[in-house]
């Protein structure tokens, strides 16, 4: 009777679906940026500012950055499974959580094919992958544009309305700057990563907010 007891406490500390999805969306940017400072770190000369996140997959340790693709777009999917079942829908919902879906398996994409070296004849790996940093970009600001009216009218959300409004402007703002950007920009690397920290973060903020809620409803249900 008594293991019974602590075996019923114990699953009760554990966290539920919702949470477990909610840590997929928490794990997944730390650890994008965990293998991406230790790919760069590990090759001499290489600069955060002039070269880019892609470049990376080229070097002697690229393995690890791509691990790194490879599990956030996974973790983002898993994600965004949780935003579909946690979230009020509203007009767009639909879309944006169809857009979420595509930009994690653009990141997977990212990942499963490397770019080509600067220089280089363009291969069909290196074109994929081109294609998929398109899409990323491309799809993370009409996705969270998509998901506004949904967040701003669900209570429990509302106060993420104003941070994905304003990730969102950055993003068309940052996307858009992108495609005008000069071949041999000087500061590409940093561009390039200030896009890339927007949306994760995004993704790390909304995904800390859904494990809160996941937990407030487990001692509501708890204390009843």
């Amino acid at each position: 009777m008594n293991e019974t007891k602590q075996k019923s406490r114990n699953s009760s500390r554990g966290l539920d679906v919702h949470g477990i999805l909610a840590l997929a969306g928490i794990v997944g940017p730390l650890g994008l940026i965990a293998t991406d400072f230790a790919a760069a770190f590990s090759q001499p000369g290489y600069n955060f500012v002039k070269d880019s996140i892609s470049s990376l997959a080229l070097t002697s340790l690229g393995w690890i950055q791509t691990i790194g693709f490879l599990v956030i777009g996974l973790l983002v999917e898993i994600f965004t499974a949780g935003l579909f079942l946690n979230v009020q829908r509203k007009r767009g919902f639909g879309v944006g959580i169809g857009l979420l879906v595509f930009f994690g398996f653009s990141l997977l994409l990212i990942g499963a094919f490397r770019t080509d070296p600067v220089g280089a004849a363009p291969t069909i790996e290196g074109r994929i992958h081109l294609a998929a940093s398109y899409a990323v970009f491309g799809f993370f600001p009409i996705a969270i544009s998509s998901l506004i009216p949904s967040i701003r009218n669900d209570p429990k959300w509302r106060g993420m309305f104003l941070y994905t409004a304003v990730t969102a402007g950055l993003a068309f703002a940052l996307t858009i700057g992108w495609w005008f950007l000069p071949v041999k920009l000087s500061y590409f690397g940093l561009y390039e990563r200030i896009m890339v920290a927007n949306a994760i973060v995004w993704v790390e903020v909304v995904a800390i907010r859904l494990l809160l809620l996941s937990v407030k409803r487990k001692r509501e249900v708890k204390g009843q």
